[in-house]
């Protein structure tokens, strides 16, 4: 499996573990939850970002 694809799989689940987090932080009234979430779930799109640009440099 290549560098860029693994960067985008694991940002995808990171991204869906974020949402689930937050989600359960807004259902639990947790703000440090809600918070925590909403991190991982942009360091996903980040991660996921990272291995797009990656894949455009064939790497």
């Amino acid at each position: 499996m290549k560098l860029s694809t693994r960067y985008q799989v694991r940002g995808m689940f990171r991204s869906a573990r974020g949402t689930v987090k937050a989600f359960a932080g807004r259902i639990g009234s947790n703000r440090s939850l809600r918070m925590r979430g909403r991190f991982d779930r942009i360091a996903g799109k980040v991660q996921w970002r990272i291995g797009k640009v990656q894949g455009v440099f064939g790497l």
